[in-house]
């Protein structure tokens, strides 16, 4: 007989059932944890969001309004205020009908969703533009810096805010507190003020980056809208053409690959600036700020230009260990053509000061007084000590024999004068107080002395420029 050396492992079928059954059963719970077609109502979101895109009556003027509750938010930088605006505001609904037309080839939906969005925007930016022309107020804010230019997170908030936007809307009984929390967290209305503000005060650079910031907003809402509205098979119109409804689609089908492209370049450009910014802060906080004895006060970089600008102050840096940092940072990746600039406090003061924009003299000055403030605190002991030692060095000082000289020859009834540093407490803090004691001639009446006493007083304190000096009559 032939031994078989291979042996075989035979998995019995119970245990193979029993494992079959576990990932169907795992299988079964994410369907329904994550499962949104069964929850939907379609009917009731088409008629939703079709009802949203209108605007006229009500809708134009809580337009109005909230337009010009975030405007004053914007110019008195109260966040609450904008929040309040935001969640008036009616400008979503045009954005997800946009989205949502393109998705079930409603052409006409598409064109009463473009329109009433364009009026929306013409009517908020003239309402803000108005508002700040006659306001007094016009300086920056905070508010209104931060929608001035889109970030990568802006981008994000409108992806996943739309997203969150529309499933809310096409749940059965739609839920508010997500939509309400939408239009906070992608604050459409903020930039569109912002652009009313860089009209008034004649900034091309605040319009144009809020411009911008609303668009990628309004794109990437109506974006997510369009995917979330495929994904659950919203059903496409009919028309009775069959020619006519293949165009439809064709051209719907265009409009969505004409938004989804340039979205997706658009993200990937934010997406790389940010990292730009954020690897130029590493190196800055990882390499540059761990020299010793020189500290960073204030850096920019330029993602068009390659630009990384750093001032410093403390000890020079030499210029051996500056190119050892730029050749360090042209090795991090995609930084091949970047520009280290490193300016430094030893460098001469008009340079420096030619160098430095006025928001950074600024900052760094703001940075120079909170450190100071920091160390001052809860120094007083210690500003006590040094006064007291600053009075005894200048009383120290005082030239005794040559004043004595002077005040006899200006005042003769004078007999004796002495010179002490009295010592004197108020059982809170100490003192002490230059004093002279004056002894005058018996002949001198009352009246006399006082009068001289007075005129000697005044110019011991001018002729030592001394005002806690104290003059007393011995006699």
């Amino acid at each position: 007989m032939e031994s078989n050396s291979e042996s075989s492992t035979v998995i019995p079928a119970g245990n193979e059932n029993k494992g079959r059954t576990v990932l169907k059963e795992i299988k079964e719970f994410l369907r329904e944890l994550l499962d949104i077609h069964d929850d939907t109502d379609r009917e009731t979101t088409m008629e939703t969001v079709k009802r949203d895109i209108s605007f006229k009556g009500h809708n134009a003027w809580i337009l109005v309004f909230s337009i010009f509750v975030a405007s004053i938010g914007l110019n008195v930088s109260s966040t609450a205020v904008v929040i309040g605006a935001m969640l008036i505001s009616p400008l979503m609904g045009p954005i997800v009908g946009v989205g949502f037309s393109v998705a079930i080839n409603d052409i006409d939906t598409l064109k009463r969703s473009l329109v009433n969005l364009g009026v929306m925007v013409f009517l908020s930016v003239l309402t803000a533009y108005l508002y700040f022309l006659i306001s007094p107020i016009k300086e920056e804010t905070p508010e209104l810096v931060a929608r001035t230019y889109p970030t990568i997170l802006d981008v994000l908030i409108a992806i996943f805010g739309g997203l969150a936007l529309i499933v809310a809307k096409t749940k059965k009984g739609a839920i508010a507190s997500v939509i309400m929390g939408v239009a906070i967290a992608t604050a459409l209305m903020p930039p569109l003020c912002t652009v009313g503000y860089g009209l008034a005060i004649a900034n091309w650079n605040y319009a144009g980056g809020a411009l911008y910031l609303f668009s990628i907003n309004s794109v990437f809402i109506a974006l997510s809208t369009f995917l979330v509205a495929k994904l659950l098979r919203f059903p496409l119109v009919k028309y009775a053409n069959s020619k006519h409804r293949r165009n439809t689609a064709r051209l719907a089908s265009l409009i969505a690959v004409l938004v989804m492209i340039p979205s997706i370049i658009l993200f990937v450009n934010l997406l790389r600036e940010q990292v730009f910014v954020t690897k130029t802060k590493d190196f800055v906080q990882e390499v540059i700020n761990n020299y010793p004895g020189a500290e960073v006060v204030r850096f920019s970089q330029d993602y068009k230009t390659k630009v990384i600008e750093i001032y410093l102050i403390g000890r020079r840096v030499p210029d051996d260990q500056i190119d050892l940092w730029i050749r360090e940072i042209k090795q991090v990746p995609n930084f091949e053509d970047v520009v280290l600039e490193v300016h430094q406090s030893s460098d001469q003061s008009s340079e420096m000061a030619s160098r430095l924009s006025t928001e950074v003299r600024a900052g760094i000055l703001e940075d120079l007084y909170v450190r100071n403030q920091e160390l001052v605190e809860n120094k007083d002991q210690r500003i006590q000590l040094l006064e007291e030692e600053l009075l005894k060095y200048r009383s120290a000082g005082i030239p005794f024999a040559a004043i004595a000289k002077e005040a006899k020859i200006n005042y003769s009834a004078i007999q004796e004068m002495s010179y002490a540093n009295n010592v004197i407490t108020n059982f809170s803090r100490i003192d002490t107080i230059p004093t002279i004691n004056v002894r005058w001639s018996s002949n001198l009446g009352p009246a006399a002395k006082r009068s001289e006493m007075n005129k000697l007083e005044q110019w011991l304190q001018v002729r030592l420029s001394l005002d806690t000096l104290a003059v007393r009559s011995v006699n």
